[in-house]
């Protein structure tokens, strides 16, 4: 699901949003057995096609209360072993002794909600995330700071400017990048979130300048944007993790893993 060729170093990711529209396209009730029997199903459909990379987004099972929770729990130790690279979309953010806690049950081997990478929200300051950034680098896990997101609400609050003359969304950049010099952490581990669907000179940033930084880019598909496209949007200097999510869920189980199979394609296109 990656690939080398021209342009930024490019991998297909799957965001599963179990959303109601979802589960009808699996012919599933929009409810907590309907939840769980998409999670039954959906493993084995991202097996057969490859993935590398998946995002479960979380509010979609936390909104079936406890038992939805523990069905993101299952899903998350079945790709875990099958090798199955988990970005657990929670996007937390809180002071820095909340987000310890946050931290401890996205980030944690062997935690309940244990993922590769998991989403942080910088809007209490970049240096309050330093629990999760931390124990990230402790458990060879990574970090994706949301910057520029792709939902248009967000342009007034990450396009407004800072006292030191950035955009909040530079700022975000900017910080993050300072953090990891300081720390000689390595910088693969921290990266941020900038949408597909956003022109990134608008927040007054070039990702030239924090050449290697990770970059997860929602927005593609049922957004937007197209997957052809990323070879131009991204500097051939950034790791990119492109998301697909309702583009291919919305296929049906019998549809899903060739959707799958044709979105990698055009990313690599």
């Amino acid at each position: 699901m990656t690939t080398h060729s021209r342009g930024p170093h490019l991998t297909l990711c799957v965001g599963l949003d179990p959303q109601p529209a979802v589960l009808e396209a699996w012919g599933l009730p929009d409810s907590e057995s309907g939840l769980k029997a998409f999670v039954r199903a959906i493993v084995p459909v991202l097996e057969s096609s490859r993935c590398e990379v998946v995002k479960p987004q979380v509010a979609f099972f936390e909104r079936f209360g406890v038992a939805g929770m523990r069905h993101l729990t299952v899903l998350l130790g079945e790709l875990r072993s099958r090798g199955i690279f988990t970005i657990g979309d929670a996007k937390r953010g809180d002071i820095d002794s909340t987000m310890s806690g946050y931290a401890q049950a996205w980030l944690t081997p062997g935690s309940d909600f244990e993922t590769d990478a998991v989403t942080l929200v910088p809007y209490q300051g970049l240096r309050a995330l330093e629990p999760a950034l931390t124990l990230a680098g402790e458990h060879d896990k990574k970090v994706f700071v949301l910057a520029a997101t792709s939902n248009p609400q967000a342009r007034q609050t990450q396009m407004a400017i800072r006292s030191d003359g950035r955009t909040i969304a530079h700022g975000v950049v900017d910080d993050l990048w300072r953090w990891v010099e300081g720390c000689s952490a390595s910088a693969g581990a921290y990266g941020v979130v900038v949408g597909a669907t956003v022109a990134v000179s608008d927040y007054t940033f070039d990702l030239r300048d924090y050449p290697g930084i990770p970059v997860l880019a929602p927005g593609f598909g049922h957004q937007g944007a197209v997957l052809s496209d990323a070879h131009s949007l991204f500097p051939e200097t950034t790791p990119v993790t492109a998301v697909v999510a309702r583009s291919v869920l919305l296929h049906g189980e019998a549809g899903c893993a060739g959707a799958i199979e044709a979105a990698s394609a055009e990313l690599s296109s």
